[in-house]
């Protein structure tokens, strides 16, 4: 038995209460939907895409757009079902398509088909880096694998052959818990109760002359895990239950359980009163305290009444007097039905704990949330991390503490090759780390868009981070690692998707990256044209005929679409030709293909043809400037070939 079982409870992030969020977060999605369905000034173009093809009617262009406006809203069943009809309806495609092909089907558990698609990305791409992560890791560990890093740990010679774990710097101090002065015996582990300890660090940087921290704060049951208010002098730390005659209490299942206590240090340097706070309890345990960089708020771990699961994770305001406030879990973002433990809050405001519930490379992992602090009192959201290798392993890793001044860092763990139970390991922060920032802006009008989300992605496509923007449109993500690619993604409701791949450089920088989003509504007013609204492709009739062709077909059932979700909307139907024959051929032919199109809306779509006026232009009112005996190319003559719809009545 690992000498952290002796808490009976670490904590992590639930499954179940995720779930209940994304129904929440649904649930809002289909009301501001059934809004905007309701709002007859705007209709949005992936709406149109997703009811023509509904309809039958495909090609690789809507296919294309149709997948993608699903894949950056991430619905990724609806992506990898129109992923699905691009790639089966043609083979010569971008490889982008294949690797969000694969992404969509793995979001929904279609791993065997996932990977075959990713090794046609592979197979086109080989040199990508989303393609060596596929190769060297099949499963969801390659995103554990991208976050690792390569750098040194070091197991501390102040280890013993039992359990340490657990640390804090104080005065130049390492302080640690361990069990090995012999004592009163644990029975879950067979070693001595845990007492406070203290390390040295001397002049090459490494600990040494550990002794006992003080014997008013050691008892002969279990102490661990402290924090200090370094402003206040005051210290909090884990221990027992116990009666003051000794006896340790039990709650009605005969556990007994952990409490936090606080402790100032005199005038003369000696510790004080050790007190327990307030909402400490004989029946649930509370563990593990770390406290903020500007001392106002402590972190801890508990099972108390309103967990979500074994343990989780809570936080308290910290008062004039060091007292603390009303707990207050940090909700299911965070915390799962399984454990999540051992909080550590660094000067950033990054959050790391130790958690099982999350995937992992197995036991506890460390994770983090990256400007945790100020996403959390902005309510915005944040994503989880796992930190990768070396910190994690197979085993048990948790405990995770760093300084950012000294670059010192330590972590616990119960790996292979320790000298005990649970021994503590000591790095170096890498200093080089870079910093992605820029400002979301409108593509046309370049004026800063506000509550856009961005979105970070590691190469293999996992999302680390992501923010929403405020009044001036800036979003920036930190600490990021050198040589690594990634993926920044912005995007807004009614707007379009802007996306831009990065690799980071092997020095500290600042990469600055201005994203840029086309509004993804359609201006439905008098007099707008919906060749230019919907960015219908042209209308093509072969030489000299008036049929429809099957690709006009698809961009005249956008038309019909939008006739059919306005039944009051009437358009005039206007239709050119290019320069080439006579004005009197190019009048008549216009007129004809102007018949064959109204017609179709009409037999086809069912549209009362009272809704429907037109007629031809030839070549009256051309495009450009391919007029009769000006040498133009066929692409230039096909601009003047092309057919508006103007609304006429909404």
């Amino acid at each position: 038995m690992k000498m952290k079982n002796y808490i009976m409870f670490i904590l992590v992030f639930p499954v179940v209460l995720l779930g209940s969020f994304n129904v929440l977060a649904q649930t809002g999605i289909i009301k501001k939907a059934n809004k905007e369905y309701e709002d007859y000034s705007y209709v949005k173009t992936n709406e149109i895409l997703l009811n023509v093809a509904e309809k039958g009617y495909g090609s690789v262009d809507l296919y294309q757009k149709l997948a993608n406006a699903f894949y950056f809203n991430n619905k990724m069943e609806e992506a990898s079902k129109w992923y699905g009809e691009l790639v089966a309806l043609e083979n010569d495609i971008s490889p982008e398509y294949y690797y969000r092909y694969a992404q969509s089907l793995k979001s929904i558990e279609k791993y065997k088909e996932a990977d075959k698609w990713m090794q046609k990305f592979v197979d086109l791409k080989s040199d990508d880096l989303r393609s060596k992560a596929f190769l060297g890791m099949r499963n969801y560990l390659e995103a554990i694998d991208d976050m690792s890093k390569d750098f040194p740990i070091k197991n501390l010679n102040i280890n013993s052959e039992v359990s340490d774990f657990g640390t804090n710097q104080y005065e130049n101090k390492l302080i640690f818990s361990s069990s090995r002065t012999p004592g009163k015996i644990y029975k879950w582990n067979n070693q001595p109760f845990l007492d406070l300890y203290s390390a040295e660090k001397n002049e090459t940087g490494d600990y040494d002359d550990v002794k006992k921290f003080d014997s008013k704060i050691n008892t002969k049951y279990h102490e661990s895990t402290v924090a200090f208010l370094d402003a206040k002098n005051m210290m909090y730390f884990t221990r027992n239950n116990f009666t003051e005659k000794d006896r340790l209490r039990r709650d009605e299942n005969g556990v007994n359980r952990l409490k936090m206590y606080r402790v100032k240090r005199e005038e003369n340097q000696v510790w004080g009163k050790v007190n327990s706070v307030h909402f400490n309890s004989d029946n649930y345990s509370v563990a593990h305290p770390t406290i903020n960089a500007n001392g106002t708020k402590l972190y801890f771990a508990s099972d108390m009444p309103g967990t979500y699961g074994e343990s989780d994770l809570f936080y308290c305001d910290i008062n004039e007097d060091g007292s603390l406030s009303r707990p207050i879990n940090l909700g299911g973002v965070i915390n799962t039905e399984a454990q999540e433990t051992f909080p550590f809050i660094n000067s950033r405001g990054d959050l790391y704990y130790s958690s099982n519930g999350l995937a992992g490379l197995g036991g506890l992992d460390v994770f983090v949330i990256r400007g945790f602090e100020s996403k959390f009192d902005n309510n915005e959201t944040f994503v989880v991390r796992n930190i990768g290798k070396p910190i994690n392993s197979p085993m048990d890793d948790f405990a995770y503490y760093e300084n950012l001044k000294t670059l010192e860092g330590f972590f616990t763990s119960n790996r292979e090759g320790g000298k005990g139970d649970d021994d503590i390991y000591s790095f170096t922060i890498p200093e080089c780390s870079q910093n992605i920032e820029g400002v979301v802006l409108n593509r046309k009008t370049k004026e800063i868009l506000t509550n856009a989300t961005v979105r970070l992605f590691n190469a293999s496509g996992k999302e680390m981070d992501r923010m929403v923007v405020g009044e001036d449109g800036k979003y920036k993500f930190n600490n990021l690692l050198c040589n690594k690619e990634f993926l920044v993604r912005a995007s807004k409701a009614d707007y379009s998707t802007d996306e831009s791949r990065i690799k980071t450089s092997g020095e500290n920088e600042v990469v600055t990256l201005e994203l840029e989003l086309d509004i993804n509504k359609v201006p439905l007013a008098k007099g707008t044209n919906l060749r230019e609204a919907l960015s219908l492709n042209p209308i093509y009739f072969d030489f000299d005929k008036s049929n429809i062709r099957p690709d006009a077909e698809i961009e005249l059932q956008k038309i019909i679409a939008v006739l059919s979700k306005y039944p009051k909307m009437k358009i005039d139907v206007r239709s050119h030709t290019d320069s080439r024959a006579t004005t009197g051929y190019n009048d008549a032919l216009s007129n004809r293909r102007n018949i064959s199109t109204i017609n179709y809306i009409v037999s086809v779509g069912g549209i009362n043809r009272l809704r429907l006026t037109g007629r031809g232009y030839g070549e009256s009112q051309l495009a450009n400037k391919c007029s009769d005996g000006v040498e133009c190319s066929e692409a230039m003559h096909q601009l003047n070939r092309r057919s508006d719809f103007i609304i006429l009545e909404l």
